[in-house]
C-alpha cells in the first residue's frame, strides 16, 4: 500500500510499502479516513528520536485516526462491517502486571503506532484489535473522531488531578494538548481554567472557550495573575502541558496548599523543582504518559457536546499532500492547533 514513510530524520516520502494486513480472530480491518498530525510525529520527523525511541529504519507515521470497518475477525461480536470507528493506538499485553493493575499505558511491552519500530496508520488500511476499536456515535464526524486520541491525553490529566466541582485550574502551554487539557478540566467540573503561554495567537484560540481566561507570561507573571484571580489562595490544580523547563520555575507559587500539579509535557532536558516549598504546601504531584481506560469516555464526552474540538482543526490536507502537511506542522505556525490528513 501507499503510505507516508519517514525514511530518516528530515526525509519523508509518500510511497508503496509492504504492511501486514492479516485479520486475526479478534481483529478488525479498517479503511482509514482521517489522521491527525501529532507533535510526536513531527518530532520524529525533525529530530529523528524522542528520548530512547530512535528512528533507525523507515517508519510509517500517524496514530490519531478514524475510519470504517471493512472486515471483522471470526471472534469479533462488538463491531461489524460498515461501522465508523476510532482506534486507541496502543496495544498492551493484557496479561502483563501493568495491565492487571490498570496501568497498561506504562506496560513496557505496549505496541504503539508510529513509535519506533512500529508502523503508524497514514496508509489506506490497517488491522487493529477490536478491543481497542470504538464505534462512533452518529453525530461524531471522522475529523472529530481523529481528535479523540489527543483529547484522551488531556482527559487522563484531568482524571489524575482528581478535580472537584468548582475547582480553579491552571494550564501552562496553549498547544493542542494544553487546550484539550483545559477543556477536559472544565468538563470534569472546574469552574474556570487559566491558560498561560508566550504566544498571543495560541491564547486567542484557547480564549474562544467559555470558562477559559488567558495570561501571556511575556507581559505578566503567572503567579501574580493567579493570585489576583484567587484572592491570593492559588489554583487547586496546575496542568503543565508545555514541556518547557522554564515552566517549572516557581510553579509551586501558583498552587494552593494541598493542591495538585500534573505533569503532561515532556521536557527535553532535566528540570529543577523546589521540593522544600512543594513539601511545605503538601502539593501532590501526578504524571501523565499517554492514557489508560479513558479513550471511550473521551469519545462520549465529544459525542455529548460537553467538549467541542472542531474549532481546533486548523486545516485538512489530502493524502497526496501529506508531506506538505508535515512541512507545515514543522513550521509551528502560531495560529495552527491541529492539522489533519484525509485519505
Amino acid at each position: 500500500m501507499k503510505a507516508l514513510v519517514l525514511e530518516k530524520q528530515h526525509e519523508l516520502s509518500l510511497r508503496e510499502i509492504d504492511l501486514p494486513l492479516d485479520v486475526g480472530a479478534t481483529d478488525v480491518k479498517i479503511k482509514i479516513d482521517t489522521v491527525g498530525v501529532c507533535g510526536s510525529d513531527v518530532h520524529y520527523y525533525t529530530h529523528g528520536r524522542i528520548g530512547s525511541f530512535v528512528v533507525e529504519a523507515p517508519m510509517v507515521l500517524g496514530h490519531e485516526a478514524a475510519g470504517t470497518v471493512v472486515e471483522v475477525g471470526s471472534a469479533v461480536t462488538s463491531l461489524k462491517v460498515g461501522d465508523r470507528v476510532c482506534m486507541e493506538p496502543g496495544i498492551p499485553d493484557l496479561t502483563s502486571r501493568a495491565s492487571k493493575l490498570g496501568l497498561y499505558n506504562v506496560d513496557p511491552s505496549v505496541v504503539f503506532w508510529a513509535t519506533p519500530p512500529v508502523h503508524g496508520v497514514l496508509t489506506p488500511y490497517v488491522v487493529h484489535p477490536a478491543a481497542f476499536t470504538f464505534k462512533l456515535p452518529d453525530n461524531v464526524s471522522f475529523a472529530e473522531a481523529a481528535m479523540v486520541e489527543p483529547f484522551a491525553v488531556g482527559l487522563q490529566a484531568a482524571v489524575k488531578a482528581k478535580i472537584q466541582p468548582g475547582d480553579t485550574a491552571v494550564v501552562t502551554g496553549a498547544g493542542p494538548i494544553g487546550i484539550m487539557a483545559a477543556l477536559a478540566a472544565l468538563a470534569g467540573g472546574c469552574s474556570r481554567v487559566i491558560v498561560s503561554d508566550l504566544v498571543d495567537e495560541k491564547l486567542a484560540i484557547a480564549a474562544r472557550y467559555p470558562g477559559v481566561t488567558t495570561v501571556n507570561i511575556r507581559r505578566e507573571k503567572l503567579a501574580d495573575a493567579v493570585a489576583k484571580a484567587t484572592e491570593g489562595w492559588g489554583a487547586d490544580v496546575v496542568l503543565e502541558a508545555s514541556g518547557a523547563p522554564q515552566a517549572y520555575d516557581g510553579i509551586q507559587n501558583v498552587i494552593r496548599p494541598g493542591g495538585c500539579l500534573v505533569l503532561i509535557g515532556m521536557p527535553i532536558e532535566p528540570v529543577k523543582l523546589d521540593v522544600s516549598s512543594i513539601a511545605a504546601k503538601e502539593i501532590r504531584i501526578e504524571t501523565v504518559f499517554r492514557y489508560a481506560n479513558v479513550f471511550d469516555r473521551a469519545l462520549q464526552m465529544i459525542a455529548s457536546g460537553k467538549v467541542d474540538l472542531k474549532p481546533l482543526i486548523s486545516e485538512t490536507f489530502p493524502f497526496e499532500q501529506s508531506v506538505a502537511a508535515f512541512e507545515r506542522a514543522a513550521q509551528a505556525r502560531p495560529g495552527d492547533v491541529k492539522l489533519q490528513i484525509k485519505l
